[in-house]
Order: structure tokens, then sequence, then C-alpha cells
């Protein structure tokens, strides 16, 4: 029961911010950038009796693992200015960032912090 929970509550929230981009496309873009899905499965693995000490393993791995997806968020709207359509321009967003996520690991490796 609680898996259908889970899935109900997480397609309302997609859901809800492709519905709302169509009114306000600050407001969707608010709603997308605050770290919901984060703190959604945090409730999640608290719900479902996860120790606080993995739950703050998590919380420092996605803080982590957010920094290479930044890049993307610029990288296609000046894709798509420069005259690229949408699938070329994400193709290039998305695999620019799976190099930076590459690169995180080596660095983290390199200073000691590995995931």
């Amino acid at each position: 029961m609680l898996t259908l929970v889970k899935i109900l509550v997480n397609v309302a929230l997609i859901t809800g911010i492709t519905e709302v981009v169509k009114r306000n496309i600050i407001a969707a873009a608010l709603l997308g950038a605050l770290p919901i899905v984060s703190i959604i499965s945090m409730i999640w693995m608290h719900v479902e009796g996860r120790e606080a000490e993995k739950i703050s393993e998590y919380s420092t791995a996605t803080f982590w693992l957010v920094l290479p997806t930044l890049p993307m968020f610029l990288i296609f709207p000046a894709l798509v200015k420069g005259g690229l359509t949408f699938w070329p321009a994400l193709t290039i967003s998305v695999v620019t960032m799976l190099a930076l996520y590459g690169l995180l690991v080596v660095l983290l490796k390199a200073t000691g912090l590995a995931l």
C-alpha cells in the first residue's frame, strides 16, 4: 500500500509542475527547483524505518550530485537560443552533465570525499 501512495504522490508532483507551467513559468520553475523529490525521498526513508545515519548519507550524496546538473540548465537554453532544436540541445546538455558527473566522481575520490 505504501508503494502505491509513493507512486501517487510522485505522479501528482510531476503532473502538478507540468500543469503549473501552463499558467506561470516562474512558479513551475520554483517548484521544480525546490528539493521536493529529495525531501519526499527522505520522508519515505524515515517512514520505512531507515536509520537517520543512512538518510544523512543520502542527503550528503544528493548535495554533491546536484552540482554537475546545474550547468545543464544554462547550456540547454544557450544552445536553443543559438539555433539548435530541442532534442539536440537536450542531448548535448545531458551528455555534458554526465561528463561532469564523471569528473566529480574523480575529484571526490582524489580528495578523499568519495561517495
